[in-house]
């Protein structure tokens, strides 16, 4: 087995929640620290995604930093908090050109952060660009708006990596950005070399995609830059637990990103509002660990002798034989 794969998660899996019906929170509020010191209990955890500006209180690089290295931790990516109250016309999108520069400036904070870290990239989710009736916008504008402040933020820092993680909906009602299709259409019209797509598995579920469908069509365009996993029911983005609800789907993803050579962080993406959140990553990343000794026995020859000849059977028992045989040996 393989032992170099290596494990990640969004900071905030280890922030604390609220929603519009508990407006109180899931639990007490918890600072970025407080985050990381979390993370750290997490067997197997190397690497963290961090919210810009950083949550809880006003800390520096440095702090942030020391958390890190007390608690064995690395970055692989900020996320800067293009969503908020001050973007709830949009970032990129707004019709305000103030707002938009605003959102630029924040963006271009952010890849500070990113060099000082020394982390892959910077990760866009403009979750309020988008529209929620018909008639509210341009779309021709819109659109472009959308790959203009993407285009000028990969000129500015040619030095630095771009990923857009796309989503259908939430919190606009429809997201510019919906599917891996839409993106990297954009990304091809922006033309820079360091822009790609961080494909979140449960968005495309959410979406109606096949996550390792649209895993090979990013890899094709050579746009996959990241990926993030987590579960959900397909009716909406829940952040469940990665390997919970859809298993084989799962795998098929990881097998595509294996037989095209793809390496990089697998990393969690969930929102553990009732769980325990230590214990709810340690039970993620117990799967994924499955999930890699189940490529290491899988044979990719016979997969793709039945994918050859579409036996769907064929293919789906070597699948589950591989990956389930594999949960609960010892890594």
């Amino acid at each position: 087995m393989s032992n170099k794969q290596v494990y990640g998660a969004g900071i905030w899996h280890f922030a604390t929640y609220v929603d519009r019906y508990a407006t109180d929170g899931y639990g007490e509020p918890r600072s970025v620290i407080d985050a990381i010191d979390l993370a750290g209990q997490v067997r197997d955890l190397s690497v963290v995604d961090l919210n810009y500006p950083f949550f809880g209180g006003e800390f520096t690089n440095e702090q942030v930093k020391e958390a890190l290295d007390r608690n064995n931790l690395s970055v692989i990516g900020i996320t800067p908090e293009m969503y908020t109250r001050e973007f709830a016309k949009g970032a990129f999108t707004n019709p305000d050109p103030g707002v938009r520069r605003r959102a630029n400036e924040l963006i271009n904070e952010a890849a500070d952060v990113v060099r000082f870290f020394g982390a892959d990239y910077v990760k866009l989710w403009p979750g309020q660009d988008g529209w929620d009736y018909p008639f509210q916008v341009d779309h021709g504008a819109l659109w472009k708006n959308s790959l203009d402040g993407v285009g000028q933020l990969a000129s500015e820092n040619p030095d630095l990596k771009f990923v857009i993680e796309y989503k259908p909906r939430e919190p606009r009602v429809h997201m510019s950005f919906d599917s891996v299709s839409r993106t990297l259409l954009g990304i091809e019209k922006i033309g820079l070399p360091n822009v790609g797509i961080l494909l979140d598995f449960g968005h495309a579920l959410f979406g109606g995609e096949s996550p390792a469908d649209s895993a090979q069509l990013a890899i094709d365009y050579g746009r996959l830059f990241g990926m993030d996993v987590n579960d959900n029911l397909r009716q909406w983005d829940d952040d469940m637990v990665a390997g919970t609800v859809h298993p084989i789907e799962l795998f098929e993803f990881f097998y595509t990103l294996r037989k095209n050579n793809w390496e990089g962080v697998w990393q969690l993406d969930q929102f553990p509002f009732r769980e325990d959140s230590v214990q709810a990553a340690n039970h993620a990343i117990d799967f994924l660990k499955a999930a890699d000794r189940g490529l290491e026995k899988l044979d990719f020859a016979a997969i793709q002798a039945a994918q050859d000849n579409h036996d769907s059977l064929t293919a789906l028992a070597l699948a589950q034989q591989a990956l389930f045989s594999s949960y609960g040996e010892s890594a």
